[in-house]
């Protein structure tokens, strides 16, 4: 009776699993640019504004917020306030700079 718990009991443990799994693989798969759009549209919805979302690669964000992970987590997405950065140019990559 014991060895039938146990299996039923791995059983069930793996099933689990491989259901999880399957359930979060396609999210962690998401493309840069469809985060970022999502992000965007989250925050407008907020009625935020003023700021700039920028894909960089994992590890060099610096102190800017990270806000997401695209690409595998090859990436991360920042978020900066205080950059006036209208909703069209958040979506397309872009770089700022800065007049003096």
């Amino acid at each position: 009776m014991k060895t039938w718990t146990v299996a039923v009991a791995l059983l069930f443990a793996c099933t689990y699993g491989v259901a999880q799994s399957a359930q979060t693989a396609p999210a962690a798969r998401k493309p840069c640019d469809d985060l970022k759009t999502e992000i965007a549209k989250k925050l407008d919805a907020k009625n935020v504004g003023g700021y700039s979302l920028t894909v960089v690669d994992k590890g060099k964000e610096g102190d800017a917020k990270v806000v997401g992970s695209c690409d595998g987590g090859a990436k991360s997405l920042t978020y900066a306030r205080g950059e006036a950065v209208s909703t069209a140019a958040a979506a397309q990559p872009s770089e700022t700079k800065k007049s003096q």
